[in-house]
């Protein structure tokens, strides 16, 4: 018996054969919609490459899905980003079901018109289940001119390939026997609860993805469980549109959907469909026109690549903040010396992950962007190394010079901002020296090198910007206190955690210590304090309103931290994850702090918060009207931001949004 069975591709169009790697279009030429060839046209006559039936006819008339006998599934994709032009330069001869031959005229398509669109024409071919069927492509002489019709590959495909009819009463049984058997993936529990809740097996007529949805064609909608689907863990939410009864799943949708044909039976799929549906929701998901839209992509970017590198520590952020305010509890209630070993040693363990900072995030950011974590993590080392910290300490030392360039030292510790620039910056600065250094030095010189200018970028460069910005904005916010306390409470309440991702809340900090070294108490801080609370109160709303388990504990722990005193957690975790509560969080925070500037809230030692409670006592006058100024002040902010964010600043569609940023909804037959 023969292991392999040979198809003949042929030229869908006169013109001059590619390979796909020459294609402009990333999904295409890296190989993502599977192996094949391209053409740039002479004309505007597509045949069909292969004998087969029609499996898909794109709405906009710029593809076309075949299936063969064997079971392969070509996708012939007219153009590169003519989606956009609505299927005007396409006449069809064709539709679903079809039965076609290769070299069958079955599309004319006008190239003047996509030209003076200004797409690219050239037409693509790809067998979009090649991982699953294709043992090998063999292709004749590229850069050569072919003619439509002609044989220009062979495609073997593995014997048993194709596709067999199994019954629904085995396919029932199948999915059965997969349920709670973790062994065989694990996604397969939750693709049985799916296949289960949207009707079984016996209601499901196909199914395919795109970058982040189960795109499920059922025969009757109404059999379907939307809210207990939307409950399972591992599902964001559920939609229909187009015909389709959508499961957002977000980044593991392809593990899922292989879960659920390794259950239901592979002839419930259209892999051409599917490859159509991944290759327009990826590129609508890229595009961005515009300058307002270029910068919110930008800013969408940033702040996609600040919370994913957060994310791997942010179990660990909350309980050290949590350990943190436990410790600022003891002291506060003279239960722990700060001189005791005790003290000592929980405190490294509830600090440590906030100085080192810059050495994690360096890591973590590297991943995130394509840079050498390791040389990232050893520059974070680099900007937080001691003998910089010290200089950077004293007013004496903090302005030097590199080489006869001035410039201003400021500590690095527990910052974010200027590490997750030189995470960006790296991968450019890496590609660039290995151009420059010859091959046989690289291994040494590069990683140096690379170390040696992302600092001097971020000590020279971003350490003199960020001390000039901070200290015009402290100034300033000090200016607007001494002119109206219940104003600078509104302003520097609503944009002092803004200031914290940026580093610039940095000159802020001096003044208050200064204020409290001197003067015994410090209004600025109380101000402050209020900022923390409204950041928790944010995420305790996410927690009491969502009902995505994951999202509950980390919220949870997040929200607990902010009450002693660490934000991070709330801000990389969740707040800035979804923008809206972000922004509504820091509308609280104006108003508490407003509030806390008009009762003239005073606060008299460095630490703040809900667990800071005894910093706002009045030495020798103990409980009285500056205590119920804190409590008014931090348990109404508390209140505020609670009630703002429950009703306008989230909700679980959010969830759907982050992991499906466009909220695409492409319709495919």
């Amino acid at each position: 018996m023969k292991d392999q069975t040979l198809i003949s591709l042929a030229a869908p169009a006169d013109g001059k054969l590619l390979k796909l790697s020459q294609v402009q279009d990333p999904v295409f030429s890296q190989g993502l919609m599977g192996q094949g060839f391209a053409i740039e046209p002479t004309n505007g006559d597509i045949v069909s490459p292969v004998d087969g039936t029609i499996t898909l006819v794109s709405e906009t008339k710029h593809a076309f899905g075949i299936k063969t006998s064997d079971g392969a599934e070509v996708l012939v994709h007219l153009g590169v980003d003519t989606v956009e032009l609505k299927g005007k330069p396409f006449e069809v001869s064709i539709k679903q079901g079809d039965q076609v031959t290769a070299g069958q005229k079955v599309v004319s398509m006008n190239l003047k018109m996509v030209e003076d669109a200004g797409k690219q024409k050239t037409v693509i071919l790809a067998i979009t289940n090649s991982n699953d069927i294709l043992q090998e492509l063999m292709t004749t002489n590229f850069e050569k001119d072919v003619t439509a019709g002609s044989t220009v590959a062979v495609a073997s495909i593995k014997t048993g390939a194709a596709c067999e009819e199994i019954n629904v009463a085995d396919i029932k049984a199948n999915v059965q026997s997969e349920k709670g058997n973790n062994a065989k993936g694990k996604y397969a529990q939750l693709a049985a609860d799916i296949v289960e809740n949207v009707g079984g097996v016996e209601n499901i007529n196909s199914l395919i993805h795109c970058i982040t949805r189960l795109r499920f064609y059922l025969k009757d909608d109404s059999k379907a469980n939307d809210s207990v689907i939307e409950n399972f863990d591992g599902v964001i939410t559920v939609a229909k549109a187009g015909g389709q009864y959508q499961v957002v799943i977000g980044q593991a949708v392809t593990d899922v959907y292989d879960a659920v044909i390794a259950q239901i039976g592979s002839q419930y799929t259209n892999d051409s469909a599917t490859a159509e549906a991944v290759a327009e929701t990826t590129k609508d998901a890229s595009k961005v026109k515009g300058f307002w839209p270029n910068v919110k992509n930008g800013i969408n970017s940033f702040i996609g690549v600040l919370t994913a590198s957060m994310i791997p520590i942010i179990g660990i952020l909350a309980g050290s903040g949590i350990l943190k305010g436990i410790l600022a509890a003891l002291t506060g209630f003279k239960i722990l010396s700060t001189t005791s070993g005790t003290y000592v040693i929980l405190n490294a363990i509830g600090d440590a992950t906030f100085y080192f900072l810059p050495i994690i995030l360096g890591f973590t950011a590297a991943k995130k962007l394509g840079s050498d974590p390791i040389i990232l993590a050893i520059v974070g080392g680099i900007i937080i190394y001691p003998n910089i910290v010290a200089l950077a300490g004293k007013t004496a030392t903090a302005s030097t010079n590199f080489l006869g360039i001035p410039t201003t030292l400021i500590s690095y510790t527990s910052s974010v901002f200027p590490i997750i620039l030189a995470a960006w910056l790296g991968k450019y600065v890496e590609k660039f020296l290995k151009k420059v250094i010859p091959l046989y030095v690289r291994s040494v010189f590069v990683p140096i090198l690379e170390a040696l200018i992302l600092s001097l970028v971020i000590i020279i460069g971003v350490g003199p910007i960020i001390t000039i910005l901070s200290k015009g904005l402290s100034n300033g916010l000090v200016a607007i206190y001494s002119f109206s306390p219940t104003l600078s409470g509104l302003v520097l309440g609503g944009v002092y955690q803004t200031m914290v991702i940026f580093g610039l809340h940095w000159a802020l900090i001096p003044i208050v210590i200064n204020d409290i070294a001197t003067n015994g108490h410090s209004y600025i801080n109380s101000i402050l304090s209020i900022t923390m609370v409204a950041q928790g109160g944010a995420v305790l709303a996410v927690f009491l309103k969502t009902k995505n388990k994951k999202l509950k504990e980390v919220s949870l722990a997040a929200a607990i931290s902010a009450f002693c005193g660490v934000t991070e957690p709330a801000l990389y975790g969740v707040n800035l994850k979804y923008k809206r509560v972000f922004v509504t969080a820091s509308i609280a925070s104006a108003l508490g702090g407003a509030l806390t500037g008009f009762l003239k809230v005073d606060n008299y030692a460095l630490s703040g918060a809900l667990i800071g409670f005894p910093a706002f006592i009045t030495p020798g006058v103990g409980i009285g009207s500056n205590f119920y100024g804190y409590l008014i002040s931090h348990y109404g902010t508390l209140l505020i931001a609670v009630v703002l964010v429950y009703f306008f600043g989230f909700t679980d569609k959010m969830l759907a949004k982050k992991a499906d940023p466009m909220n695409v909804d492409v319709n495919v037959a």
